[in-house]
């Protein structure tokens, strides 16, 4: 790992003394987390909290039709949403300690979703996503809302391909490295729909695929919350570690 130096000195009651500061002499990976719709950035924050300590940049949000915007939840759009999540990208693309060109976008459900789109508009290097929805493109500026959940389910019970959803077009794109993580007992995003994401992947560097067992879609119990942060710890560290090693082979993690 680069180390830079820099010599300073501190004015002290009317004297100068000399100091050394001492910095790493590259950024920080970004990781920008997404909720689903109905929920909020709050149970992402103890995720990102945990992988701040491997080194990394994380940045929670709430999408609007949530929280401080839950008065529009009756309006708001796909596109809107996903121009709140590029917003997001962006100011955490811009922080002085971040890397812009290792960044990592963690979606949950119709924002893993939002996320793959993302992915096509900015650079992404790692993309997780827990329980992505799938949605139709047409309808794009309707109310997200309104749209018709017995045709949603029926949707998602099909075989897709990038050819038939611009979400899946993006992930076809995608040449970083994915994770997808499924929950067995899922009652609003199906296997199917997993394995319309997991077969769009083509291009992607790397693909890991799990399933926490006896979970629902909203992860309810605290078993399958641990077990998704279990999984989701495990896969940033292996990445951001591997990032380094390739970028500074003599990097070593201090716990290693």
């Amino acid at each position: 790992m680069t180390i830079e130096s820099e010599t300073i000195e501190l004015q002290v009651e009317g004297d100068s003394i000399a100091g050394t500061l001492v910095s790493p002499g590259s950024k920080m990976p970004g990781m920008l987390f997404v909720h689903g719709w109905g929920g909020s950035q709050q149970r992402d924050l103890a995720r990102a909290r945990q992988i701040t300590g491997l080194g990394c940049v994380c940045m929670t949000f709430d999408l609007r039709g949530h929280e401080k915007t839950e008065s529009q939840r009756l309006s708001v759009t796909r596109e809107q949403n996903l121009a709140d999540l590029l917003a997001a990208y962006d100011r955490l693309a811009s922080h002085p300690a971040v890397d812009p060109a290792a960044m990592a976008v963690i979606g949950s459900s119709y924002g893993g979703y939002l996320a793959t789109l993302l992915s096509s508009r900015r650079a992404v290097k790692w993309l997780a996503l827990r329980v992505p929805a799938l949605y139709w493109d047409d309808e794009w500026d309707s109310p997200k809302q309104g749209l018709d959940r017995q045709r949603l389910n029926s949707y998602r019970q099909r075989a897709l391909s990038p050819a038939d959803n611009r979400a899946l077009a993006a992930c076809a794109e995608f040449a970083g490295d994915v994770l997808l993580v499924e929950s067995e007992q899922d009652d609003y995003v199906p296997h199917s729909t997993l394995m319309s994401y997991r077969s769009a992947f083509v291009s992607a560097h790397s693909l890991t695929h799990r399933i926490v067992d006896g979970a629902d879609h909203a992860l309810s119990s605290e078993e399958s919350q641990k077990a998704y942060s279990a999984i989701l710890t495990t896969w940033i560290s292996e990445m951001v570690i591997g990032a380094r090693l390739d970028r500074y082979p003599h990097y070593a993690p201090w716990y290693a």
